[in-house]
């Protein structure tokens, strides 16, 4: 390729980069190239679960914004996006939990200290943090739903005092399958802060409320008037835990769902994540609940 042929290439790859209205910090450097990683702590979560810590090795850490997700490469697997779940004020250690599921991520539970992986990202759309400040934050997180929220909860606990009251509910299917359990007894532990869990099925000795995450929704402590509701976990979860807040009088614009698409390329192009009229990977993963409240209720949308 000649260079009259290379800057027009070039070019053309910036003006599909504004179209698909790419993040500053993407159309900087390469988005489709991935960083190398190494995986300095890798651990079990639960039987299906783990978490890796990966440092970079060609360069500075990536800053994210909580709810944002990156693509996590495996040589000879593929790619796959996966929530961030760790600090964004400590990004030194880019973290992801994630459940292993398919080729990529199978690939990525038999993988140790000292392996490397490909990283592109932050990609996708934030928690509205800082439009909590002076407002009530109810977090609901269903399974593994609380891996993309638990950096908005580091956020809020960094800038306590800048909210109001702050709430956490969590659902399980078993007291087997609460993620985080020492993160979410420390929370409990917290007086700054009011941690309900719940199961569907109790196992062993568990003594703790039963059912789904909605009756916990039910039950208030919070001012449902003056609330900045964020909801992860399974579709159908975020479905019935969005009504039942809206039922308890939070408003549908001050409402989040992180949502979950088949996402490709994650800058918006391949078309793999089309939800309605968004690409989940660019336009979310984070949408406010009043924009999205009628695909909700349609199937295979």
């Amino acid at each position: 390729m000649d260079a009259a042929a290379a800057a027009a290439l070039a070019d053309r790859l910036t003006e599909t980069a504004a179209a698909a209205r790419l993040p500053a910090s993407l159309t900087e450097g390469d988005p489709w190239r991935p960083r190398p990683f190494r995986i300095d702590r890798w651990r079990r979560d639960l039987s299906d679960t783990f978490t890796v810590d990966l440092v970079p090795l060609d360069g500075p850490p990536l800053t994210f914004a909580p709810g944002q997700f990156n693509m996590l490469y495996v040589h000879g697997a593929g790619e796959v996006p996966i929530s961030i779940s760790g600090d964004p004020d400590q990004p030194e250690r880019l973290v992801h939990t994630t459940r292993a599921v398919g080729q990529v991520t199978n690939a990525m539970k038999a993988l140790r200290v000292g392996d490397t992986l490909g990283v592109r990202g932050p990609f996708g759309t934030p928690w509205p943090v800082e439009a909590a400040f002076g407002h009530d934050v109810v977090i609901v997180a269903g399974g593994i739903g609380l891996a993309p929220l638990r950096p908005l909860i580091h956020a809020v606990l960094a800038r306590r005092e800048r909210f109001g009251t702050v709430v956490l509910l969590y659902g399980a299917r078993t007291p087997e399958d609460i993620l985080y359990r020492a993160a979410v007894t420390a929370w409990r532990g917290r007086f700054d802060m009011s941690v309900h869990v719940t199961v569907d099925r109790a196992t062993g000795r568990w003594s703790g409320p039963i059912g789904m995450v909605t009756k916990l929704i039910a039950r208030g402590g919070f001012d449902a008037r003056d609330t900045m509701a964020y909801v992860c976990g399974p579709e159908v979860m975020m479905r019935h835990a969005a009504q039942a807040l809206i039922d308890k009088g939070v408003a549908a614009e001050r409402l989040f769902l992180s949502m979950e698409r088949n996402m490709k390329c994650a800058i918006g192009l391949c078309g793999h994540c089309q939800w309605g009229a968004d690409f989940v990977c660019k336009d979310g993963p984070v949408f406010r609940y009043d924009r999205v409240a009628a695909r909700l209720a349609q199937a295979e949308v």
